[in-house]
Parts: C-alpha cells; sequence; structure tokens
C-alpha cells in the first residue's frame, strides 16, 4: 500500500492567518483583466476585492451552489468576450470548482462535455488553462489543491468531476481567517466534509506513504477542532480544520477516497443535498461497513486506528465510538440524509449509479450492493 506513487499539487501553496494581503502582489503577476468567482454574500469579501488596486477586475459570477453545465456554458461564453486573463475563485468548494472550468474552458475551443466523466467523452483538455488562484472561504473540500471540478448535470441527475491535472492552480492561498464566524451548519457540514476526506484517503486502496503523513496528523486534529467549534467560535479550531481541509484535498488527489464520496456525487445529483452534509451522514455507517467487510489485516488495522482516534476524541470506548460519532453528528444539527431530502427511491437509485463512480474504486474493499444499500439506510 506504501510504494512506489505520483504526486500532484499546485504549483505553490501558501498558508496562514493574514496571509490574505498578499493576493494582490500575487495577482499582478499572472494577469491584469481578472474574473472572479465568488460566493452568494460577496459583501463579506469586500476588503479582499478592494484589496485588488493593480488588478482590472473586467468580470464577476457568484456562485449559490454546486456549478451546473449550462451556467458554466454561459459564464464561458461571456468571459470569451472580455479578454480575461486570471482567474480567481475566492470561496467554498463550488466557488473553486468553478473557478477551475472557466480558467480551463475561457481559451479552448472544445465544449465542455467533450472533458467530462461518466456523462461526457473524458477527454483530456487540450488547451493550456489562464492563470489560476484559489482562495478558500470555508475548510471543506480542499477544492484548491485538487485536480477536479465537480459539475452537476441536470439532465442525468448526477454530478461528475472535470478532471485533469490542468486544474491545479498557480497558487493555493489558504488564510484561515476568511473563514472566521461561519455559519454553524455550514461549519458541521464542510467540517464533516474535510474530515471525510482524510479518513477515507487513509483507507484507500491506493494509499501511500505521502498521503499517510498528511492524513495521520489531519484525522485526529479535524476531529478535535470540529467538535470545539460546535461548541462555539475559536480562531484555533477555525485554523486547524483550515489545515485539515488543505491536507485532504492533497490527500484524496493522490490517493483516491472511498465509498462515502462514491455515494455522495449520486445522492448529490438526486436530491441536490449540500455535498458535506451527504458525506457527514454517511461517515460513520461507511467506516462500519468497511471494517465489517474488509479481509486484509493491513486495512482492518487503519479501520481500527481511525476508530481509536474518534474514540479519543468523543471520550467513549472503541466500541462505542462510530454509534457516539454518529450520535454527536445528529446532537450537532445534522439529523441524518431524510433531513436533507434523500428518499428510499434515490437510495435505489444511487446504489446503480455508485458502481461507475471513481471514488468508489479506491475503497479498501468491493461492497457488495446490499451493504452499499444498507449504509445510507443506516444514515438516513
Amino acid at each position: 500500500m506504501v510504494g512506489a506513487f505520483n504526486l500532484v499539487t499546485p504549483t505553490e501553496i501558501v498558508f496562514g492567518r493574514g496571509y490574505i494581503t498578499q493576493l494582490n502582489d500575487r495577482a499582478t503577476k499572472l494577469g491584469k483583466r481578472a474574473l472572479i468567482v465568488h460566493g452568494s454574500n460577496p459583501g463579506r469579501l469586500a476588503e479582499v476585492f478592494e484589496s485588488l488596486t493593480t488588478v482590472e477586475i473586467v468580470q464577476t459570477l457568484s456562485v449559490e451552489k454546486e456549478p451546473d453545465l449550462n451556467a458554466l456554458t454561459a459564464a464561458v461564453d461571456q468571459g470569451k468576450k472580455l479578454g480575461v486573463d486570471l482567474v480567481l475563485g475566492i470561496g467554498g468548494g463550488s466557488v473553486m470548482d468553478s473557478a477551475k472550468v472557466l480558467a480551463a474552458m475561457l481559451p479552448s475551443d472544445t465544449e465542455l462535455m467533450r472533458h467530462l466523466e461518466v456523462v461526457g467523452d473524458g477527454l483530456p483538455l487540450t488547451a493550456k488553462r489562464l492563470p489560476l488562484i484559489l482562495v478558500p472561504t470555508t475548510s471543506g473540500t480542499g477544492a484548491e489543491v485538487t485536480r477536479n471540478a465537480v459539475i452537476d448535470i441536470p439532465d442525468a441527475q448526477r454530478k461528475v468531476s472535470l478532471r485533469d491535472n490542468q486544474l491545479l492552480p498557480d497558487l493555493a492561498l489558504v488564510d484561515p481567517a476568511l473563514t472566521d464566524n461561519c455559519p454553524r451548519h455550514v461549519s458541521l457540514h464542510s467540517g464533516l466534509d474535510a474530515i471525510t476526506q482524510v479518513i477515507e484517503p487513509y483507507l484507500s486502496s491506493r494509499a501511500n506513504l505521502f498521503t499517510d503523513m498528511l492524513c495521520k496528523e489531519a484525522i485526529p486534529k479535524g476531529l478535535a477542532a470540529l467538535k470545539q467549534l460546535m461548541n462555539g467560535e475559536s480562531k484555533e479550531a477555525r485554523d486547524a480544520l483550515a489545515q485539515v481541509s488543505l491536507f485532504g484535498g492533497l490527500a484524496l488527489a493522490n490517493s483516491g477516497l472511498g465509498v462515502v464520496h462514491g455515494l455522495a456525487g449520486p445522492l448529490g445529483g438526486l436530491c441536490g443535498a449540500p455535498h458535506g452534509a451527504i458525506c457527514g451522514a454517511l461517515l460513520p455507517a461507511g467506516i462500519a461497513a468497511n471494517r465489517d467487510s474488509v479481509t486484509e489485516a493491513e486495512h482492518k488495522a487503519r479501520i481500527d486506528q481511525v476508530i481509536g482516534w474518534i474514540a479519543e476524541v468523543f471520550c467513549t470506548s472503541t466500541d462505542q465510538a462510530l454509534p457516539r460519532f454518529h450520535e454527536w453528528i445528529i446532537q450537532s444539527g445534522l439529523l441524518g440524509l431524510e433531513s436533507i431530502g434523500v428518499t428510499e427511491e434515490h437510495i435505489i437509485a444511487a446504489s446503480k449509479a455508485a458502481a461507475s463512480s471513481s471514488s468508489m474504486k479506491a475503497n479498501p474493499v468491493v461492497l457488495p450492493t446490499a451493504t452499499i444499500e444498507n449504509i445510507m439506510r443506516q444514515s438516513f
């Protein structure tokens, strides 16, 4: 499991509280006419936008949910007319994924669908993308350091990826201060996603020495930080969770994910629920199903180590760790899949769609359909 491996990373990663002050100088070195992709509340980023004194903002795009094919196609058509030479994505995972797509497709003569997995042709990008800077304002997806962008395809009721090494940015600038006072439910959902994204790469069949080093530190740190944030705002916890999210992005880009993300994509496409909420609801049952199904000693040892970290953070025995974790998630405000719009029909459809998910292929063991459906029902 820890043999030879390749690494894909952004050109540069800058991490530190207050480092957002570097954005203008960094952006100026990459371009002059910027497209800025941001979240639904740009007022929260007013000071950041005002700091861009030597970069002309020629287009802005507000992203409120995971990007869909039609909205992205329209934004690309508009951007091509404006002479954009730099893309900045400042926001959560959906914002950064949108920025990746735009940076890739603005210089391209091909249609986006040609490059999409599952529903498209899965072709590699042919044009060199525009310069790209990604700045997260939530701690969850780690999208600032991943080589894929998740896109909603309403006609197919699926969320699929555009995946190419070119989607890695020139600069990932992570300033935990931008996540301060994030709404509690957003912190819970995104934080659970961040934790899932360091647990699944650690359990992945593709885990390697590099990803192990990231995940071993990040799993207990992320659990403790999210628990602390649910009890009250804390800069220390925000800093820790921002680091966990970053580590998760690096880990998943280099070792893959597992059953939780294998189901989260199809379920999100079917019901439109937030990605992090789906992951958080599925995580305890997903860990349990893998623990019951794996046969290799190393896989079992890794899962037991994760369960041990959970037990330590939530002050319980290892045999009660997953039930206690599930109970804590509910008590924190995520009541289960049914509460976010998942139905029995969605369970059946998602179990079929998950078979073609790239995330499922990295799960430590192949799970039968009945087990996959049971994970979702236990998370209901």
